[in-house]
């Protein structure tokens, strides 16, 4: 998912008067602005050649693009860079005078419409904003993915027919596995049915379930005469060590065995992470990249002063300088929230941690 931070924002300003705005954007907001070479001040940056080029760049470059000017020459530009709402930057477009500001692309996973009402607030400027989730005062699933930092078994799919059916008015029920009850409160859920109990369904057209377990028995053992889909908030981390040269294909499998006994679902892991001497262990690179999640490192004198709460090892302790790895790596990357026992197999030890 590509959300929209605004230490992450590119701004393009063509005129005089869209410096001015911008100027006023960056006295509320840290951005990174271009102009042209003639427009150049203070905090902007020039063109890379040219308008259409630095927009190119910046589309793989940055989070979120707005572009104070025309709406018809900023489609006309990104046209051929649009690939995937799920990847695709934010793009919002501000008129000259500052009196519309407009969700233009990725506006649910990408951030577009958040930015475009923050935007908006800033300049008092009408935000200009056309997904139909947000037209008819709904949530949107696709929105409570992101503020959750949440993944789904096609996600795409069940983003369609989901908010298909908020729109339409259909019953979409939603039920907070236990340990996220407090996480609901500052969630958009407007226009879902609150579930408490899966045991005392209301009526339904289909249901979603936040959750980390790998498996719920209604969904798994197809008892309900609705669609049900499981959003997987990314919230367990694996602290790993491994022998040098361990093959990937043995880091999956045990990474997928240690989160299978604690029955999590695959996608809820948020990061892995090791000890500084493996930054150049190839095969956790290669995990991390699997998981599309990031590779986490902490140095001997980090884990050290952690160490003396789990057993240590002389082989580890000289092979690497502390102790133990994997223990004090998930205690660091979890805040202390260690869950189940570690793994020790074939060389590797794989510990898992829980940060809600």
């Amino acid at each position: 998912m590509n959300i929209a931070k605004p230490e992450s924002v590119a701004v393009f300003c063509l005129t005089p008067g869209g410096v001015r705005l911008a100027r006023r954007l960056l006295s509320h907001v840290p951005l990174t602005c271009f102009t042209s070479d003639k427009l150049v001040e203070p905090g902007f940056l020039p063109f890379d050649g040219s308008f259409v080029n630095t927009v190119h760049k910046a589309f793989k470059q940055y989070s979120a693009l707005v572009v104070i000017g025309a709406i018809g020459l900023t489609v006309r530009v990104i046209a051929p860079l649009v690939n995937d709402k799920m990847s695709d930057p934010a793009v919002v477009v501000i008129d000259e005078r500052g009196q519309h500001a407009i969700s233009l692309l990725s506006g649910h996973v990408g951030g577009a419409n958040k930015l475009t009402r923050i935007l908006a607030g800033i300049l008092g400027a009408d935000p200009v904003i056309t997904t139909a989730t947000d037209v008819n005062d709904m949530a949107a699933l696709d929105t409570l993915a992101t503020q959750l930092d949440a993944e789904m078994q096609d996600f795409r799919h069940a983003v369609k027919v989901v908010n298909q059916l908020l729109v339409s008015q259909q019953k979409v029920g939603l039920w907070w596995d236990a340990p996220f009850l407090a996480e609901s409160e500052r969630c958009d859920t407007q226009g879902f049915v609150p579930v408490k109990c899966l045991d005392a369904l209301p009526q339904l057209d289909a249901l979603v379930c936040v959750t980390l377990r790998d498996r719920l028995p209604l969904i798994a053992d197809n008892l309900l005469p609705f669609p049900v889909y499981k959003l997987v908030p990314r919230r367990v981390v694996a602290g790993i060590g491994c022998r040098r040269a361990t093959p990937l294909q043995t880091l999956v499998e045990l990474l997928q065995q240690q989160l299978a006994e604690n029955h999590f679902d695959f996608l809820a892991l948020r990061a892995i992470g090791s000890v500084s001497i493996k930054k150049d262990e190839p095969a956790l690179h290669q995990l991390a990249r699997c998981w599309r999640v990031p590779f986490e490192l902490f140095s001997v004198g980090e884990l050290s002063r952690h160490e003396q709460r789990f057993p240590a090892s002389d082989f580890v302790r000289q092979t690497v300088g502390v102790g133990s790895v994997s223990q004090p790596v998930a205690w660091l990357m979890s805040d202390g929230k260690l869950v189940g026992n570690t793994l020790r197999q074939r060389g590797v030890t794989i510990t898992l941690g829980v940060s809600y």
